[in-house]
């Protein structure tokens, strides 16, 4: 009897002890939730810029349309200060290569972009899944790969596109190959006056969580522990590539306040960490992600000026927003966006 009301004890100071921590967790939970509510409720001072990106889908360069079709994407861009449309190209071969067939209409795109949108620069968006321990497509550490990419690149270029868009997932800080293709581009780009911009994972809340990645998830496939770029990285890219686009959207995040305090959080360390050395676009969703009731392209902008509130000085580079993507985006979002993001016009824009 006495051994059981022993057990009986500790397993009541244990059910209480529990109960005690469920309640502690949940409270502090609570106070995050909270907190977060009212950060979230004033209304951002800053404004946007004038200095913005697109992602444009494949069918721009793969298939043909019709003027009207052309003249009506020029005015959404002028309408809507796009400076920069990364277009669809790829995706890349594993040779390196992009097989003509795939963007037949290219030429006649870049021509239709001259008339309709001069000044808006036309980007060849190209990519593909970087192999990683013996998983993916292209494998960025043969030589042989890397050559044939800068030809295709040159092809692109040779189109009339004002620049190459890299999007090589997954890439990671110690990736030695992508940093020399990187260079090679850079040479390519610069010898013919075009631009080199690449997108890039959002960099973790601490470099020092590289580690803690790697241990709980182990490298077993194309994507293992989340790429994501410590601050050396990120400087030394930007220092290489004229823009840089981080994909700050899909953050699974259950509320609006939280989702809004990730991008904002992102927009400050972003721009203070190489917002001086390259132009910066931060990524905002217009398609509707898993959470969709706390991700959309609202929060997103709503986000991003939170955090240029929270910068002690403008950076020296231009920076702004890019979109993700035309495909995507409604007509009352872009309304949306005109009357959050973009300047007023009485407003010197930021940027």
């Amino acid at each position: 009897m006495k051994c059981k009301g022993r057990v009986s004890g500790v397993l009541g100071r244990l059910l209480r002890w529990a109960g005690w921590t469920a309640a502690y967790l949940l409270g502090l939970v609570a106070l995050v939730l909270a907190g977060a509510w009212v950060w979230w409720q004033p209304e951002p001072e800053a404004r946007g810029t004038e200095v913005n990106a697109l992602w444009a889908r494949h069918q721009w360069v793969g298939e043909p349309h019709g003027d009207a079709e052309y003249r009506a994407f020029g005015e959404l861009l002028k309408r809507n200060r796009i400076t920069d449309v990364y277009f669809h190209a790829g995706p890349f071969e594993a040779d390196g290569t992009v097989p003509a067939s795939k963007y037949r209409n290219a030429r006649r795109l870049i021509a239709a972009m001259r008339e309709y949108a001069p000044g808006v620069r036309s980007q060849a968006y190209l990519g593909q899944v970087r192999v990683v321990e013996g998983k993916g497509v292209i494998d960025l550490d043969d030589p042989a790969v890397r050559e044939r990419v800068l030809e295709t690149d040159a092809a692109f270029l040779d189109l009339g596109f004002d620049g190459i868009h890299y999007d090589f997932e997954p890439v990671y800080p110690d990736d030695r190959a992508f940093m020399t293709l990187m260079d090679r581009t850079r040479e390519l780009t610069r010898a013919r006056g075009r631009l080199l911009s690449v997108a890039l994972e959002q960099p973790p809340l601490f470099d020092d969580l590289q580690p803690v990645y790697r241990a709980l998830v182990p490298r077993t496939g194309p994507v293992h522990y989340p790429p994501r770029p410590t601050g050396d990285f990120l400087r030394a890219v930007a220092d290489r590539a004229d823009q840089v686009a981080i994909m700050t959207y899909d953050v699974s995040l259950p509320t609006r306040s939280l989702a809004g305090w990730h991008f904002a959080r992102h927009t400050r360390a972003t721009l203070e960490l190489i917002g001086d050395r390259t132009t910066v676009f931060i990524g905002v969703p217009s398609y509707r992600p898993l959470m969709e009731w706390a991700e959309d392209l609202s929060v997103a902008l709503r986000g991003v000026r939170r955090g240029v509130d929270q910068l002690e000085r403008p950076p020296g580079r231009p920076y702004g927003v890019g979109v993700y993507a035309d495909w995507t985006t409604s007509q009352d979002e872009w309304s949306r966006y005109r009357s959050t993001w973009l300047p007023r016009p009485t407003e010197s824009p930021a940027g």
